[in-house]
This record gives C-alpha cells, sequence and structure tokens, in this order.
C-alpha cells in the first residue's frame, strides 16, 4: 500500500475516534454541576448483601472480610462468600476473618472449582435464597465485590439510597496509588480515573446502557429477580458476565445509574502490576465485550452508538500504534502534512483530558506521566487485541467453548487501608461502648497531639477496655482481657528478651506453630516485615490493655 493512502487511513480513524471522545468529554463539563450532584439520600436501611466470589483466595480472604466489618458504616447487611469444595483453605480463611460474626455466611459451590465468576455468583445466590428461607430476612439490595476491594465506608450507605430509584447502580472503581515507576500498573490508574469520573457518569446521564464494572455494582433485588426468571443470574459462559449484567438489565427496562465520585468515596484495589498479567485480563476483556458482546447483542436496541465506543478499540488499539510509527517514520523522512494536522490537535487534547483525570485522583506529579503511560498502554492494547483475535478465532475454528482467566489479586497493606477505616469514636458510639454526646465533647476537646482514645479514659468518658475492643475493630485485630497469670512462662521464651523489650511483644500463645503476640501498639507492617525471620510461621497479633501489657513485661 502506498505510504500516504495508509497515512490517510490512519489519520481518517484518529479523526473520527478522537472526535468521539472529546465530544463526551464536552459534554462531561457542560453538564458536570449536574453529573457530580448526588442523588443518594437518607432514609431506611435496607438488608443489603455483599456477593465475594472466591477462588484460591487464601492470601486475602482473612484481611478481607475482617476489614470490611471494621469498616463498612452500615449495619444492614450480610457478607457470602462464594468457595469451593477443592478450596477448603480459602474458606478457613474466610471463616477466621469473620471471627464468628453472624453476617458472614461461606457459600460452598457443589462441584470443584475453577469455574468462571459468573458461575460462583450463581451458587451465591443459591446459598443466599436458603439463608433468607431459614432466617426470615429478604435482602433488597445485592453489592457484588471482589477479594482484592476496599469497600468505601460510606458505600452501603449510598447504593442503598440510589437504589430506591434505580435499580441498578455501579458504584466509581479506582485504582489504588502505587510509585510513579510502577507503569503497567500506572496505565489502570489512568484509565480508571477517566473512565470512572467521565466517560461512565456521562453514558449514564445520556441514556446509555450502564455496564457493570463488576465490583462495586448494586443490584436491586426486584431487578436481579427479572435477571434470574430464566434460570440463573448470571450466565456461566460469558468471559465478561459484568458487561452482559449491563446490558441484560437495559434490555429489560431496569433503570440504571452511575454514582458519582464523591469526597473520594470509591472501591479501591490493586490491578495486574507486569505486563503478563495485565495482558491475559485485558484480553479476556476484548473477548468477552467485543466478540461476544457482538455475538449476543449485536449493534441494535438504541445502544449502537454506545457499543460502537466499547468494541472500537479493537481496531483502534493496533491504529493508535500504528500512528505513533508512522509518526516517527514521519519525523525521519518529512512529517506529513496530513497526519500532522489529524494527529496534532485531537492528540493535546486528548493528552491533557489524561492528564487531567489522573492528576484529579493521584496528583499533579503522577498526572504528568501520562503520556509516558499512553505509550505502553498502546502496546499492551495492541497485543490484547491480537490475543483475543486469536483467542476467538481458534476456539469458533475448532468448535471449543471460551474459557475464562481468573486476575490474581492481592489485598492492600495498612497503609493503603488506612482511610477507609471508621475513626474510633465513631466505633465506640456505634458499638455502644460510650455516649455519642460524650464522643462528640470528647472530640472537641481534645487537645491537639493527644489520642482520643487516651483522652477518653483520662477524663473518665471510657475505660481502657473499650477503647481497645474500638481499636480492635477498627484494625481488624481481635482483643479481649488477658490475665497475665494465666500465660505459662514457657511461652514468655517463644521470642527473643531483646526483641520483647524493643517492640513490646509479649508472645502469649501457639497455635499450629503460629505464634500469637499480645500488644497494646497497633503493630506496623514494616516492623512484621523486619522481624518474620524470627517466626517459623507469620505471628498473629491480639490487642491488650497498657495494663495488662505491663503486668505481662513484669513476668519477663
Amino acid at each position: 500500500m502506498d505510504f500516504d493512502y495508509l497515512v490517510a487511513a490512519v489519520a481518517v480513524w484518529i479523526l473520527i475516534s478522537a472526535t468521539d471522545d472529546i465530544a463526551i468529554a464536552f459534554v462531561y463539563f457542560a453538564r458536570r454541576r449536574s453529573i457530580e450532584t448526588s442523588a443518594d439520600a437518607a432514609g431506611r436501611s435496607p438488608a443489603i448483601a455483599i456477593w465475594v466470589p472466591l477462588w484460591k483466595e487464601a492470601g486475602v480472604a482473612a484481611k478481607m472480610i475482617a476489614h470490611n466489618l471494621s469498616a463498612i458504616r452500615y449495619t444492614n447487611y450480610h457478607i457470602f462468600a462464594g468457595t469451593y469444595p477443592n478450596d477448603p483453605d480459602t474458606a478457613r480463611e474466610v471463616r477466621a476473618g469473620a471471627q464468628d460474626a453472624v453476617n458472614v455466611h461461606v457459600c460452598v459451590c457443589p462441584h470443584s472449582g475453577p469455574t468462571s465468576k459468573a458461575d460462583c455468583l450463581n451458587w451465591i445466590h443459591q446459598h443466599m435464597a436458603g439463608v433468607e428461607g431459614r432466617e426470615g430476612i429478604r435482602f433488597e439490595v445485592v453489592l457484588i465485590h471482589d477479594a482484592e476491594d476496599l469497600i468505601h465506608p460510606d458505600s452501603l450507605g449510598r447504593v442503598a439510597g440510589l437504589c430506591r430509584e434505580f435499580g441498578m447502580v455501579q458504584t466509581p472503581v479506582l485504582a489504588l496509588p502505587t510509585p510513579w515507576w510502577e507503569f503497567v500498573h500506572g496505565i489502570y490508574c489512568d484509565d480508571f480515573a477517566y473512565m470512572h469520573t467521565v466517560d461512565l457518569p456521562v453514558r449514564a446521564r445520556l441514556g446509555g446502557f450502564v455496564p457493570s464494572a463488576g465490583v462495586g455494582t448494586a443490584i436491586r433485588r426486584d431487578a436481579l429477580d427479572l435477571l434470574a426468571a430464566t434460570g440463573h443470574p448470571f450466565d456461566p459462559a460469558c468471559l465478561t458476565e459484568d458487561y452482559e449484567t449491563g446490558i441484560r438489565l437495559r434490555e429489560l427496562g431496569v433503570k440504571q445509574t452511575f454514582a458519582p465520585v464523591l469526597g473520594g468515596a470509591a472501591t479501591r484495589e490493586y490491578f495486574p502490576r507486569t505486563f503478563r498479567t495485565a495482558w491475559r485480563q485485558r484480553s479476556r476483556w476484548v473477548t468477552g465485550i467485543v466478540f461476544q458482546g457482538w455475538e449476543r447483542h449485536g449493534w441494535g436496541g438504541g445502544q449502537w452508538y454506545w457499543f460502537w465506543r466499547d468494541r472500537k478499540g479493537l481496531l483502534g488499539n493496533p491504529v493508535s500504534l500504528l500512528a505513533n510509527l508512522l509518526f516517527v517514520c514521519g519525523c525521519a523522512t518529512g512529517i506529513s502534512p496530513l497526519l500532522l494536522a489529524s494527529t496534532g490537535g485531537l492528540a493535546v487534547a486528548q493528552t491533557i483530558l489524561k492528564i487531567w483525570a489522573s492528576a484529579r485522583i493521584y496528583g499533579l506529579a503522577f498526572g504528568l506521566l501520562a503520556p509516558l503511560r499512553s505509550m505502553l498502554a498502546n502496546v499492551l492494547n495492541t497485543a490484547a487485541s491480537a490475543s483475543a483475535v486469536w483467542r476467538y478465532a481458534r476456539c469458533r475454528i475448532l468448535g471449543t467453548p471460551l474459557s475464562w482467566v481468573k486476575t490474581e489479586h492481592a489485598y492492600p497493606a495498612h497503609v493503603a487501608i488506612a482511610g477507609h477505616r471508621r475513626l474510633i469514636g465513631e466505633i465506640l458510639a456505634a458499638e455502644g461502648l460510650v455516649d455519642s454526646a460524650a464522643v462528640m465533647e470528647a472530640v472537641r476537646t481534645c487537645p491537639p497531639g493527644t489520642r482520643l482514645g487516651e483522652y477518653l479514659v483520662r477524663t473518665g468518658v471510657a475505660g481502657w477496655d473499650a477503647v481497645y475492643r474500638a481499636l480492635g475493630i477498627q484494625h481488624s485485630l481481635p482483643f479481649a482481657p488477658l490475665d497475665p497469670r494465666a500465660v505459662p512462662g514457657r511461652r514468655l521464651r517463644l521470642l527473643p528478651a531483646w526483641l520483647m523489650r524493643e517492640k513490646h511483644w509479649i508472645p502469649v500463645e501457639l497455635t499450629s506453630g503460629a505464634v500469637e503476640i499480645a500488644t497494646s501498639e497497633i503493630p506496623a507492617e514494616s516492623d512484621i516485615s523486619r522481624y518474620l525471620g524470627h517466626f517459623a510461621r507469620p505471628p498473629r497479633f491480639r490487642l491488650v490493655t497498657p495494663l495488662d501489657l505491663e503486668r505481662l513485661e513484669k513476668l519477663m
């Protein structure tokens, strides 16, 4: 093909695609005030079921359950964790994180895993129906999450309010921040910052169907019943059951909305951080959204424009990479005026939009690196598109089904979840440990630099047991009053004396090779990592009051 014809074809594509993107951004800025206005309101608190499908998540399940139980500012909810009979470690960790909480249920699928996420969700649905029958509960809203999700403390309250009007509510999902040099994860930071603050809110406002993100998706019970009317609510053969769910609910006439990001209220999580894992995930996305979506729904239903936006990446990804290569060649041989005219202004506008969206969430320094990450994104997305084409064509030629590919999950460290915890005073009041009026007065009068818990004890508003019980809830650590005389002397020799003196960690139990350590301070992850070599297995910590710890130290 003549070079000029190739340049012309690329230029026409860029002109169409970029104009499309900029038009969406124009609508956003023109209607920003109304788009970012929350529609939720105070009212009754319907029973909410949080569904979490799990496979080989023993490393994150306990942390996820324990943290969300301690962080969520909502009382009328239950967590349903879906597991498999050939993955007992994950089920055990869910129970460990629940610490006998009556609102956590382990739902074991009747067959071995792994299967698709949709299949696991279907069995959670069956288990929930059984719980409703036994306990006389009816869950009015279902909220879908994954193992690695940090559920925002106010998320359930927001969806409870919005679900009074809408049958499906998609809450924002944002990537947790990582160092600037993690460019692969930074691509997800950029993409979701733009999609979930600009693109999807505009789509919902303009009447387009709202695709589920797979996490942070709330479905009202009547809408869920419509999905389940023909059998199971989710299609196990679909690689992107979340996207499919959004389309099906729209076809069923269910009213949908996208909740705006307000005050940082969003589900946060880590996405793939290596090129290979990101490539695998994005290949599945392209296969499910483009090919399966095309097969199942064509271009009809009055949603052709949104189908176009969702599917244009199949061609747009490699064309964007080709445009970059042509631009480099043009610089070496004389830049084509056509290519320069078509890409120059539009590329600058798109880049500014991406920088703005990323900087809004992660700060200006991070946002300014978005153009560099875009170059890597071109390569990654082109590889994912090529892989999806090959995968889909091969399965259709051979007559084999498309297989679901699991994404590996990692749960955030304590430093990352600090902003997703309830305040100590809030927990004391919510648990009935201290009168709420007394807590508010203490917050108002507490001197700067003084811990609220210490101030409450000093002023006689609360005792140490109440304060440490609340700290345990806040940090997902067990607390129980301890009688130092009941700790055998041999337990005190499980750690080096210098380590016990330096960190004030006192071993009080040994179970299955893991040392249980009493401490009156929240252990820092850096300290745990630093001293991990002194333990046969990672230690477990329990909180004790300063008085109990002092008594233990006298026995050393």
